[in-house]
């Protein structure tokens, strides 16, 4: 009886994943070129540099569309993802925590390494290489992290960036539904690495798609679980939330794009922990600008 419940839950969950999913892609389509044309159409004469400049800081041409899209992310994650990571956070002690953290983010590496190789990175690359057969075999299928104690750091790599470095502009702002803050360059990479992913190609050749939805879940709550705090004062002390978290993601991808060169420091995302920076973040007095709010988090609304 509870196998057939079980089954019938993850079949429930895998078809509402894979709706959610082929309506993301599908507005993202639409909108993607949109997006572009709008942008193109909107921008300021080259001659006045301070329009320019402020064109380039918020380049929202589509912000009532995007603030729909930030409210309704708002809505999920008040009714389902911040339940679920408070639910999870109170029944799991922080070690067992740490190690799904862990193995959450060894299942990533190998798009990681990928685009280190795509952009040149060889060193990098080694490092990433390094750290996934450290983690996945002295650290047990990567539950553990011993390769970060033997000098091999975690860093976060995805398609968004590569084209970053290869020269593509990121474009006009754009909020995803369920996905969060992006913009197009970033939203293609986001297909480019699921379709690069080694799990997602297993679970389509072996009819398991209930793998990478159960993982897309996994790490939401996660994420959400390791960030409840920095996520709830970013909230309340922001005057308008929607336009800091704007400006946060925009300084975690410059900060990830120029791997961690901009001087903002280690930013979280859906790849990495925050926990090394959650004491300084909590102990940072509210601004009242919120474009001009310490880098916290911002992959996430």
């Amino acid at each position: 009886m509870f196998d057939t419940q079980s089954t019938g839950m993850n079949e429930g969950l895998g078809n509402l994943l894979r709706a959610l999913r082929h309506i993301i892609l599908r507005i993202g389509a639409v909108f993607l070129l949109g997006f572009m044309v709008t942008a193109c159409a909107s921008a300021p004469n080259a001659n006045d540099p301070e329009a320019v400049a402020e064109y380039q800081e918020i380049n929202d041409p589509l912000e009532p569309f995007n603030r729909a899209m930030f409210e309704l992310n708002r809505g999920l994650d008040t009714l389902l993802l911040r339940p679920a990571a408070t639910f999870y956070r109170g029944i799991t002690p922080p070690p067992i925590q740490d190690l799904v953290s862990n193995f959450l983010n060894n299942l990533k590496t190998p798009v990681i390494l990928l685009n280190d190789l795509l952009q040149g990175e060889a060193d990098r690359a080694m490092d990433t290489l390094s750290r996934f057969a450290i983690n996945t075999t002295v650290g047990i299928l990567g539950f553990g992290d011993p390769a970060t104690e033997m000098g091999y750091p975690a860093h976060k790599e995805d398609f968004g960036q590569t084209l970053a470095t290869w020269g593509v502009e990121d474009g006009p702002y754009l909020v995803l539904p369920i996905l969060g803050p992006s913009n197009p360059r970033d939203a293609v990479g986001k297909v480019v690495d699921v379709i690069t992913d080694p799990i997602w190609h297993y679970a389509q050749n072996t009819d398991k798609e209930y793998i990478p939805n159960q993982r897309f879940v996994a790490d939401a709550i996660n994420f959400r679980a390791e960030n409840m705090e920095a996520i709830d004062d970013l909230e309340k002390t922001s005057l308008d939330y929607y336009a800091a978290v704007r400006s946060l993601y925009r300084q975690v991808r410059d900060d990830e794009i120029k791997n961690g060169k901009t001087g903002t420091g280690g930013l979280p995302s859906m790849a990495h922990k925050a926990n090394d920076n959650m004491d300084a973040m909590m102990s940072m007095e509210p601004m009242e600008d919120p474009d001009e709010q310490a880098p916290i988090l911002a992959t996430k609304n």
